[in-house]
């Protein structure tokens, strides 16, 4: 999700019980509880900073603007991306220092942004969610680019360019340790509330290229009948391990996922939604999120479902009803991640140009008592909201502030009887 490039991916593919303290299905659940959350990207400056050499005091008060706008429109999560392509927007033992930040990668830029993200979060009443995208290294695939002693240069065996970027090959294991070792740092260092991934795992399929990890699937793929059953072995370890990493660290932090909001397609599985999607995360990406809801590895779930009501080959209304009935009784938490970005895109159907879509999505998922909130992409859309779709979300649904959920805090005893 997080690339500079991949939010058009979205427009391209585009042809029992509730768990406890819940509302049952009967009971109609208003649409602005829960989660009221906001995406934050750093890769490539999207949304901040807004470029790369301002100053320290520069790139705060941007910062600070992103959360006071938040609470502006009563939001209460930010989702902040720390760790964009395989460096970190904190002093890391394990990486160098964003790119974003200076403009050079590994530049000190004399100061610590998650730490005081965390700190003016709080204090504002926000939850402060940490983005981390595991695998990618860099929109590009030359590693002498890289800062000195970037762990893609000093272990270039554990890269892999496709389709114009590097990637860590989530086929060597220690691959997988080295980046929950980076991530959890962050967990270690910090009050953060949520460890956050976006969408990538394996990369999106690119026409006519090869992932070319034949050696790593030979060494350690003896096992499985076939490389796509591997690769998915590989995410799935990555995603229990990492679980039970982040509550052995801080019991307290939850863990979320975001990912493309198809499993797959009921054409290719009876268990699948009722879409007609061109990607599908257990084919394409080799990340089997159904699973990980039902085995109730994470925490929460926030499917990207980035597609209007009506929508032909993935219809908004369809999809969260999958997504409802996948997470029901599993105690996973469900939030919808919003498509603001398409709000008044000339380039988007005409359900986008209506300023009133996003509200009829919250109006829809308040039928839905296992949908807990909305996280909204992204932060540099909610704070021009040039249409003015989102100050019309907050107008309708969120006529109230909403506490911060901090739902870690106080769901460990739950979620541990499961």
């Amino acid at each position: 999700m997080s690339s500079f490039v991949s939010w058009a991916r979205f427009c391209v593919y585009e042809p029992g019980p509730a768990r406890p303290g819940a509302a049952g299905p009967a009971r109609r659940r208003a649409a602005g509880d829960g989660l009221r959350g906001v995406w934050i990207a750093t890769v490539a400056n999207l949304d901040w900073p807004s470029k790369a050499g301002l100053s320290a005091a520069a790139q705060k008060a941007e910062l600070i603007a992103h959360l006071d706008r938040a609470v502006e429109l009563k939001l209460n999560t930010a989702v902040l991306q720390v760790r964009p392509a395989a460096d970190a927007l904190w002093p890391s033992p394990h990486e160098p220092w964003a790119q974003c930040l200076t403009g050079t990668q590994g530049k000190d830029p004399g100061w610590d942004p998650l730490g005081t993200a965390v700190r003016e979060a709080h204090a504002r009443g926000l939850e402060l969610h940490a983005w981390f995208n595991p695998y990618r290294v860099a929109n590009h695939t030359d590693p002498s680019k890289l800062a000195a002693g970037h762990p893609a240069r000093t272990h270039p065996g554990w890269v892999l360019p496709y389709g114009g970027k590097l990637y860590y090959n989530p086929g060597l294991p220690e691959v997988r340790k080295f980046v929950q070792d980076a991530m959890l740092d962050a967990v270690g260092r910090y009050d953060i509330d949520a460890v956050h991934w976006d969408d990538y795992f394996y990369p999106y399929p690119v026409a006519g290229q090869t992932f070319d990890d034949d050696a790593a699937y030979e060494r350690y793929g003896s096992g499985f009948s076939t490389k796509a059953a591997w690769r998915r072995d590989n995410i799935d370890r990555l995603v229990r391990e990492t679980a039970e990493r982040v509550k052995a660290v801080k019991k307290d932090v939850r863990f979320g996922i975001s990912p493309f909001a198809v499993w797959r397609n009921a054409a290719t599985d009876p268990a699948g939604s009722d879409t007609r999607a061109g990607v599908q995360t257990y084919d394409d990406l080799h990340a089997d999120t159904r699973k990980w809801v039902k085995e109730g590895w994470i925490d929460y779930v926030a499917p990207q479902v980035y597609w209007h009501i009506g929508n032909a080959a993935a219809d908004y209304a369809k999809l969260v009803e999958w997504w409802a009935r996948t997470v029901r009784g599993t105690g996973v938490d469900l939030y919808i991640g919003e498509a603001l970005y398409k709000c008044g895109d000339p380039a988007q159907p005409a359900a986008w140009q209506d300023p009133a879509e996003l509200s009829r999505h919250l109006d829809l998922t308040a039928d839905h008592a296992q949908v807990g909130g909305h996280l909204y992409f992204s932060a540099g859309h909610v704070m021009k909201d040039p249409t003015g779709a989102m100050a019309r979300v907050a107008a309708d649904h969120y006529g109230a502030g909403a506490r911060a959920p901090r739902t870690g805090r106080h769901r460990v005893r739950e979620r541990g009887a499961r």
